[in-house]
Protein backbone atom coordinates (compact mmCIF):
# COMPACT_ATOMS: atom_id res chain seq x y z
CA UNK A 1 0.00 0.00 0.00
CA UNK A 2 1.19 3.49 -0.79
CA UNK A 3 1.32 6.17 1.87
CA UNK A 4 2.03 9.87 1.91
CA UNK A 5 4.04 11.01 4.90
CA UNK A 6 6.35 13.71 6.21
CA UNK A 7 9.76 12.24 6.98
CA UNK A 8 12.88 13.66 8.59
CA UNK A 9 16.22 13.27 6.82
CA UNK A 10 18.37 15.54 8.98
CA UNK A 11 18.50 18.91 10.68
CA UNK A 12 15.85 21.21 9.18
CA UNK A 13 15.20 18.62 6.48
CA UNK A 14 11.56 17.50 6.41
CA UNK A 15 10.02 16.13 3.22
CA UNK A 16 6.47 15.21 2.23
CA UNK A 17 6.77 12.09 0.11
CA UNK A 18 4.73 9.25 -1.34
CA UNK A 19 6.18 5.77 -1.04
CA UNK A 20 5.25 2.12 -0.67
CA UNK A 21 4.77 0.63 2.78
CA UNK A 22 6.30 -2.83 3.28
CA UNK A 23 4.01 -5.83 3.57
CA UNK A 24 2.42 -6.02 7.02
CA UNK A 25 3.79 -8.78 9.28
CA UNK A 26 1.76 -11.10 11.51
CA UNK A 27 2.73 -9.08 14.61
CA UNK A 28 1.87 -5.68 13.08
CA UNK A 29 -1.23 -3.60 12.39
CA UNK A 30 -2.06 -1.53 9.30
CA UNK A 31 -3.90 1.72 10.01
CA UNK A 32 -5.10 4.95 8.47
CA UNK A 33 -4.22 8.16 10.31
CA UNK A 34 -6.99 10.78 10.36
CA UNK A 35 -5.71 13.56 12.61
CA UNK A 36 -2.46 14.71 14.18
CA UNK A 37 -1.81 17.80 16.27
CA UNK A 38 1.62 19.33 15.83
CA UNK A 39 3.73 19.48 18.96
CA UNK A 40 6.68 21.72 19.80
CA UNK A 41 8.60 18.50 20.36
CA UNK A 42 8.29 17.77 16.63
CA UNK A 43 9.77 21.20 15.92
CA UNK A 44 12.66 20.39 18.25
CA UNK A 45 13.23 17.08 16.49
CA UNK A 46 13.19 18.83 13.10
CA UNK A 47 15.76 21.35 14.29
CA UNK A 48 18.03 18.86 16.04
CA UNK A 49 17.77 15.97 13.58
CA UNK A 50 19.81 12.96 14.67
CA UNK A 51 21.06 14.90 17.71
CA UNK A 52 17.58 14.49 19.23
CA UNK A 53 17.47 11.71 21.81
CA UNK A 54 14.58 9.91 20.12
CA UNK A 55 15.72 10.29 16.50
CA UNK A 56 18.00 7.58 15.01
CA UNK A 57 21.51 8.39 13.78
CA UNK A 58 20.87 7.03 10.26
CA UNK A 59 17.88 9.15 9.22
CA UNK A 60 19.86 10.45 6.22
CA UNK A 61 19.60 6.86 4.90
CA UNK A 62 16.47 5.58 6.66
CA UNK A 63 14.23 8.60 7.29
CA UNK A 64 11.55 8.33 9.98
CA UNK A 65 7.98 9.63 10.04
CA UNK A 66 7.26 12.61 12.26
CA UNK A 67 4.12 13.42 14.29
CA UNK A 68 3.16 11.77 17.56
CA UNK A 69 -0.22 13.21 18.60
CA UNK A 70 -2.41 11.19 16.28
CA UNK A 71 -5.56 9.16 15.92
CA UNK A 72 -7.05 7.03 13.20
CA UNK A 73 -8.73 3.80 12.14
CA UNK A 74 -7.34 0.26 12.13
CA UNK A 75 -7.51 -1.29 8.67
CA UNK A 76 -5.94 -4.72 9.10
CA UNK A 77 -4.72 -6.71 12.13
CA UNK A 78 -1.92 -9.27 12.16
CA UNK A 79 -2.66 -12.69 13.63
CA UNK A 80 -0.79 -11.97 16.87
CA UNK A 81 -3.20 -9.19 17.86
CA UNK A 82 -6.57 -10.38 16.51
CA UNK A 83 -7.79 -11.20 20.03
CA UNK A 84 -7.32 -7.54 21.08
CA UNK A 85 -7.93 -5.41 17.99
CA UNK A 86 -10.10 -5.50 14.90
CA UNK A 87 -10.48 -3.70 11.61
CA UNK A 88 -12.65 -0.60 11.87
CA UNK A 89 -11.62 0.30 15.43
CA UNK A 90 -10.65 3.88 16.14
CA UNK A 91 -7.42 4.36 18.08
CA UNK A 92 -5.04 6.78 19.72
CA UNK A 93 -1.41 6.08 20.54
CA UNK A 94 0.74 6.85 23.57
CA UNK A 95 4.13 7.54 21.94
CA UNK A 96 6.14 7.62 25.18
CA UNK A 97 6.22 3.83 25.40
CA UNK A 98 8.99 3.59 28.03
CA UNK A 99 9.22 -0.07 27.07
CA UNK A 100 12.23 -1.97 28.36
CA UNK A 101 14.18 1.25 28.78
CA UNK A 102 13.91 2.43 25.17
CA UNK A 103 13.43 6.08 24.24
CA UNK A 104 12.16 5.06 20.80
CA UNK A 105 8.75 6.52 20.02
CA UNK A 106 6.30 6.74 17.13
CA UNK A 107 6.72 10.07 15.42
CA UNK A 108 10.46 10.17 16.01
CA UNK A 109 12.13 6.79 15.73
CA UNK A 110 10.32 4.57 13.23
CA UNK A 111 10.27 4.45 9.44
CA UNK A 112 6.64 3.42 9.02
CA UNK A 113 4.71 4.91 11.93
CA UNK A 114 4.11 8.57 12.63
CA UNK A 115 1.19 10.94 12.86
CA UNK A 116 1.90 12.99 9.75
CA UNK A 117 1.00 10.26 7.30
CA UNK A 118 -2.02 8.91 5.49
CA UNK A 119 -1.29 5.23 6.29
CA UNK A 120 1.08 3.56 8.73
CA UNK A 121 2.23 0.18 9.97
CA UNK A 122 2.10 -0.09 13.76
CA UNK A 123 4.99 -2.27 14.98
CA UNK A 124 4.58 -4.97 17.60
CA UNK A 125 6.43 -2.99 20.29
CA UNK A 126 3.55 -0.48 20.45
CA UNK A 127 1.05 -3.19 21.33
CA UNK A 128 3.50 -4.96 23.65
CA UNK A 129 3.86 -1.71 25.60
CA UNK A 130 0.04 -1.36 25.76
CA UNK A 131 0.32 1.94 23.92
CA UNK A 132 -2.24 1.32 21.17
CA UNK A 133 -5.44 2.53 22.82
CA UNK A 134 -8.93 1.80 21.44
CA UNK A 135 -11.02 4.97 21.20
CA UNK A 136 -14.82 5.17 21.03
CA UNK A 137 -15.45 8.88 20.57
CA UNK A 138 -17.25 10.39 17.58
CA UNK A 139 -14.57 12.94 16.61
CA UNK A 140 -10.93 12.07 15.98
CA UNK A 141 -9.35 15.27 17.25
CA UNK A 142 -9.91 14.57 20.98
CA UNK A 143 -7.97 11.33 20.59
CA UNK A 144 -5.11 13.28 18.99
CA UNK A 145 -5.19 15.77 21.83
CA UNK A 146 -5.27 13.06 24.48
CA UNK A 147 -1.49 12.82 24.06
CA UNK A 148 -0.71 16.45 24.96
CA UNK A 149 -3.35 16.26 27.69
CA UNK A 150 -1.58 13.16 29.04
CA UNK A 151 1.61 15.23 29.33
CA UNK A 152 -0.29 17.70 31.52
CA UNK A 153 -1.86 14.94 33.60
CA UNK A 154 1.55 13.32 34.07
CA UNK A 155 3.11 16.59 35.19
CA UNK A 156 0.40 17.12 37.83
CA UNK A 157 0.97 13.59 39.12
CA UNK A 158 4.77 14.05 39.15
CA UNK A 159 4.67 17.03 41.51
CA UNK A 160 5.17 16.04 45.12
CA UNK A 161 5.26 17.21 48.72
CA UNK A 162 6.90 15.87 51.86
CA UNK A 163 5.08 16.23 55.19
CA UNK A 164 7.41 17.78 57.82
CA UNK A 165 9.29 15.23 59.87
CA UNK A 166 8.84 12.47 57.30
CA UNK A 167 10.55 11.21 54.19
CA UNK A 168 7.29 10.29 52.51
CA UNK A 169 6.80 11.77 49.06
CA UNK A 170 3.10 12.52 48.61
CA UNK A 171 2.64 12.52 44.86
CA UNK A 172 0.49 15.09 43.11
CA UNK A 173 -0.25 18.77 43.58
CA UNK A 174 -1.29 19.84 47.06
CA UNK A 175 -5.02 19.38 47.47
CA UNK A 176 -6.70 22.75 48.08
CA UNK A 177 -3.25 24.31 47.93
CA UNK A 178 -1.92 27.40 46.18
CA UNK A 179 -0.87 26.86 42.54
CA UNK A 180 0.71 29.15 39.95
CA UNK A 181 1.02 28.43 36.23
CA UNK A 182 3.64 30.79 34.79
CA UNK A 183 3.53 31.66 31.06
CA UNK A 184 0.33 29.68 31.25
CA UNK A 185 -2.01 30.76 28.46
CA UNK A 186 -0.45 29.00 25.49
CA UNK A 187 -2.15 25.82 24.25
CA UNK A 188 -0.62 23.56 26.90
CA UNK A 189 -1.21 26.13 29.60
CA UNK A 190 -4.89 26.27 28.67
CA UNK A 191 -5.03 22.49 28.95
CA UNK A 192 -3.43 22.74 32.38
CA UNK A 193 -6.01 25.28 33.54
CA UNK A 194 -8.79 23.01 32.27
CA UNK A 195 -7.33 20.00 34.09
CA UNK A 196 -6.62 21.93 37.30
CA UNK A 197 -10.24 23.08 37.50
CA UNK A 198 -11.93 19.82 36.58
CA UNK A 199 -9.86 16.98 37.98
CA UNK A 200 -10.49 15.47 41.41
CA UNK A 201 -7.38 16.91 43.16
CA UNK A 202 -7.93 20.65 42.73
CA UNK A 203 -6.00 23.62 44.10
CA UNK A 204 -7.76 26.19 46.26
CA UNK A 205 -6.01 29.11 44.54
CA UNK A 206 -4.89 29.11 40.91
CA UNK A 207 -2.90 32.07 39.56
CA UNK A 208 -2.12 32.12 35.83
CA UNK A 209 0.46 34.53 34.43
CA UNK A 210 1.55 35.74 31.02
CA UNK A 211 2.90 38.93 29.42
CA UNK A 212 0.28 39.27 26.67
CA UNK A 213 -3.11 40.84 27.42
CA UNK A 214 -4.81 39.26 24.40
CA UNK A 215 -3.78 35.73 25.37
CA UNK A 216 -4.81 36.36 28.97
CA UNK A 217 -8.18 37.74 27.83
CA UNK A 218 -8.87 34.65 25.72
CA UNK A 219 -7.98 32.38 28.65
CA UNK A 220 -10.25 34.39 30.94
CA UNK A 221 -13.12 33.96 28.46
CA UNK A 222 -12.57 30.22 28.20
CA UNK A 223 -12.16 29.73 31.95
CA UNK A 224 -13.83 32.51 33.87
CA UNK A 225 -13.16 33.17 37.55
CA UNK A 226 -16.89 32.72 38.09
CA UNK A 227 -16.82 29.22 36.61
CA UNK A 228 -13.72 28.38 38.62
CA UNK A 229 -15.45 29.51 41.81
CA UNK A 230 -18.24 27.01 41.13
CA UNK A 231 -15.51 24.35 40.99
CA UNK A 232 -14.20 25.53 44.36
CA UNK A 233 -11.12 27.29 42.95
CA UNK A 234 -10.17 30.97 43.22
CA UNK A 235 -8.79 31.76 39.75
CA UNK A 236 -6.75 34.88 38.97
CA UNK A 237 -5.01 36.07 35.79
CA UNK A 238 -1.95 38.29 36.06
CA UNK A 239 0.10 40.14 33.43
CA UNK A 240 3.57 40.07 34.95
CA UNK A 241 5.01 41.99 32.01
CA UNK A 242 3.47 45.19 33.31
CA UNK A 243 4.93 44.93 36.83
CA UNK A 244 8.15 46.31 38.27
CA UNK A 245 8.22 43.57 40.89
CA UNK A 246 6.11 40.57 39.79
CA UNK A 247 7.56 38.32 42.48
CA UNK A 248 6.37 40.65 45.24
CA UNK A 249 2.89 40.87 43.70
CA UNK A 250 2.55 37.12 43.23
CA UNK A 251 3.67 36.35 46.78
CA UNK A 252 1.17 38.90 48.10
CA UNK A 253 -1.59 36.89 46.42
CA UNK A 254 -0.70 34.06 48.84
CA UNK A 255 -0.59 36.39 51.89
CA UNK A 256 3.18 36.19 51.68
CA UNK A 257 3.45 32.44 52.28
CA UNK A 258 4.25 31.48 48.69
CA UNK A 259 2.88 28.80 46.40
CA UNK A 260 2.71 25.07 47.00
CA UNK A 261 2.94 24.22 43.30
CA UNK A 262 4.48 26.31 40.54
CA UNK A 263 4.38 25.13 36.92
CA UNK A 264 6.72 26.63 34.31
CA UNK A 265 5.22 26.61 30.82
CA UNK A 266 8.00 28.44 28.97
CA UNK A 267 11.69 27.50 28.98
CA UNK A 268 12.82 31.00 29.84
CA UNK A 269 15.49 31.62 32.46
CA UNK A 270 13.79 34.53 34.22
CA UNK A 271 10.45 32.68 34.30
CA UNK A 272 12.10 29.69 35.99
CA UNK A 273 13.83 31.94 38.51
CA UNK A 274 10.59 33.84 39.13
CA UNK A 275 8.93 30.51 39.87
CA UNK A 276 11.66 29.61 42.36
CA UNK A 277 11.21 32.96 44.13
CA UNK A 278 7.48 32.47 44.72
CA UNK A 279 7.70 28.95 46.17
CA UNK A 280 6.45 28.48 49.72
CA UNK A 281 7.54 25.97 52.35
CA UNK A 282 7.74 22.48 50.82
CA UNK A 283 6.88 24.08 47.48
CA UNK A 284 7.41 22.12 44.28
CA UNK A 285 8.62 23.76 41.08
CA UNK A 286 7.48 21.74 38.05
CA UNK A 287 9.52 22.51 34.92
CA UNK A 288 7.02 21.52 32.24
CA UNK A 289 8.32 23.25 29.11
CA UNK A 290 11.20 21.41 27.47
CA UNK A 291 13.99 23.64 26.09
CA UNK A 292 15.64 23.19 22.71
CA UNK A 293 19.02 24.16 24.16
CA UNK A 294 20.67 21.21 25.94
CA UNK A 295 22.72 23.72 27.96
CA UNK A 296 19.67 25.57 29.31
CA UNK A 297 20.25 26.65 32.92
CA UNK A 298 18.62 28.84 35.55
CA UNK A 299 19.53 29.70 39.13
CA UNK A 300 17.77 27.98 42.01
CA UNK A 301 17.80 29.09 45.64
CA UNK A 302 19.56 26.31 47.52
CA UNK A 303 19.22 28.11 50.84
CA UNK A 304 15.50 27.48 50.48
CA UNK A 305 16.13 23.91 49.37
CA UNK A 306 17.87 23.35 52.69
CA UNK A 307 15.69 25.36 55.07
CA UNK A 308 12.32 25.63 53.31
CA UNK A 309 12.43 22.16 51.73
CA UNK A 310 11.67 23.47 48.24
CA UNK A 311 12.18 21.01 45.41
CA UNK A 312 11.85 20.55 41.66
CA UNK A 313 10.13 18.06 39.37
CA UNK A 314 9.93 17.60 35.63
CA UNK A 315 8.42 15.20 33.13
CA UNK A 316 8.73 14.62 29.39
CA UNK A 317 5.43 13.27 28.17
CA UNK A 318 2.86 11.22 30.04
CA UNK A 319 2.30 7.50 30.30
CA UNK A 320 -0.52 5.23 29.23
CA UNK A 321 -2.42 5.70 32.49
CA UNK A 322 -2.23 9.47 32.01
CA UNK A 323 -3.66 9.15 28.51
CA UNK A 324 -6.44 6.87 29.71
CA UNK A 325 -7.29 9.43 32.40
CA UNK A 326 -7.38 12.14 29.72
CA UNK A 327 -9.69 10.10 27.52
CA UNK A 328 -11.94 9.33 30.49
CA UNK A 329 -12.25 13.00 31.47
CA UNK A 330 -13.00 13.91 27.86
CA UNK A 331 -15.61 11.18 27.61
CA UNK A 332 -17.27 12.47 30.77
CA UNK A 333 -17.29 16.00 29.38
CA UNK A 334 -15.15 17.32 32.24
CA UNK A 335 -12.35 18.68 30.04
CA UNK A 336 -12.50 19.97 26.49
CA UNK A 337 -9.15 19.89 24.67
CA UNK A 338 -10.70 21.65 21.67
CA UNK A 339 -9.95 24.93 23.42
CA UNK A 340 -6.27 24.35 22.56
CA UNK A 341 -6.91 24.39 18.79
CA UNK A 342 -6.56 27.64 16.86
CA UNK A 343 -5.46 26.40 13.42
CA UNK A 344 -6.30 23.55 11.06
CA UNK A 345 -4.60 22.28 7.93
CA UNK A 346 -3.87 19.34 5.67
CA UNK A 347 -0.87 17.06 5.29
CA UNK A 348 0.76 19.47 2.82
CA UNK A 349 0.88 22.13 5.56
CA UNK A 350 2.96 20.01 7.94
CA UNK A 351 6.51 20.81 6.80
CA UNK A 352 6.18 24.61 6.95
CA UNK A 353 4.10 24.49 10.12
CA UNK A 354 6.52 22.23 11.96
CA UNK A 355 9.60 24.18 10.91
CA UNK A 356 8.09 27.56 11.81
CA UNK A 357 5.96 26.55 14.78
CA UNK A 358 7.44 28.98 17.34
CA UNK A 359 6.72 31.92 15.02
CA UNK A 360 3.08 31.00 14.37
CA UNK A 361 0.84 32.65 16.97
CA UNK A 362 -2.07 30.93 18.64
CA UNK A 363 -2.58 27.49 20.07
CA UNK A 364 -2.54 23.97 18.71
CA UNK A 365 -2.19 23.35 14.98
CA UNK A 366 -4.44 20.41 14.06
CA UNK A 367 -3.67 18.48 10.89
CA UNK A 368 -6.05 16.23 8.98
CA UNK A 369 -3.66 13.97 7.15
CA UNK A 370 -5.81 12.81 4.22
CA UNK A 371 -6.65 16.28 2.94
CA UNK A 372 -4.82 19.05 1.11
CA UNK A 373 -5.20 22.39 2.85
CA UNK A 374 -2.93 25.26 3.96
CA UNK A 375 -2.72 26.05 7.65
CA UNK A 376 -5.67 28.32 8.48
CA UNK A 377 -6.57 30.19 11.67
CA UNK A 378 -10.09 29.50 12.91
CA UNK A 379 -10.43 33.24 13.43
CA UNK A 380 -9.72 33.98 9.75
CA UNK A 381 -12.16 31.52 8.19
CA UNK A 382 -14.78 34.22 7.74
CA UNK A 383 -12.42 36.49 5.84
CA UNK A 384 -11.11 33.63 3.70
CA UNK A 385 -14.62 32.27 3.18
CA UNK A 386 -15.57 35.17 0.92
CA UNK A 387 -13.91 33.31 -1.95
CA UNK A 388 -13.96 29.74 -0.64
CA UNK A 389 -17.08 27.68 0.07
CA UNK A 390 -15.23 25.27 2.37
CA UNK A 391 -13.94 28.05 4.60
CA UNK A 392 -17.32 29.76 4.60
CA UNK A 393 -19.00 26.59 5.83
CA UNK A 394 -16.39 26.05 8.52
CA UNK A 395 -16.72 29.68 9.63
CA UNK A 396 -20.47 29.27 10.04
CA UNK A 397 -19.89 26.26 12.32
CA UNK A 398 -17.05 27.57 14.49
CA UNK A 399 -18.31 31.15 14.82
CA UNK A 400 -21.45 29.96 16.59
CA UNK A 401 -19.26 27.96 18.99
CA UNK A 402 -16.97 30.80 20.13
CA UNK A 403 -14.41 29.71 17.52
CA UNK A 404 -13.81 26.42 19.29
CA UNK A 405 -13.26 23.37 17.07
CA UNK A 406 -15.92 20.65 17.27
CA UNK A 407 -17.11 17.31 15.95
CA UNK A 408 -19.50 19.16 13.63
CA UNK A 409 -16.61 21.15 12.18
CA UNK A 410 -14.44 18.06 11.78
CA UNK A 411 -17.24 16.13 10.07
CA UNK A 412 -17.87 18.98 7.65
CA UNK A 413 -14.17 19.34 6.86
CA UNK A 414 -13.62 15.65 6.19
CA UNK A 415 -16.69 15.51 3.94
CA UNK A 416 -15.84 18.56 1.87
CA UNK A 417 -12.08 19.13 1.81
CA UNK A 418 -9.88 18.17 -1.13
CA UNK A 419 -8.16 14.82 -0.74
CA UNK A 420 -4.37 14.87 -0.86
Amino acid sequence: MKTKAVRIYGKKDLRLEEFELPAMKDDEILAQVISDSICMSSHKAAIQGADHKRVPDDIHINPTMIGHEFAGVILEVGNKWKDRFSAGQKFSIQPAMNHMGTLNAPGYSYRFIGGDATHIIIPSIVMEANCLLPYDGEAFFPASLSEPMSCIVGAFHASYHIPPGTYNHEMGIRRRGKMAILAGVGPMGLGAIDYALHQERKPGLLVVTDIDDNRLARAACLFTPEHAAKEGVKLMYVNTGKMNNPVKHLRELTDGTGFDDVFIFAPVKNVVEQGDCILGFDGCLNFFAGPTNPEFRAEFNFYNVHYAFTHIAGTSGGNTDDMLESLKLMGEGKINPAIMITHIGGLDAVVDTTMNLPQIPGGKKLIYTNISMPLVSLYKLGEMGRDNILYAGLHEIVSKNDYIWSFEAEKYLLANAKSI
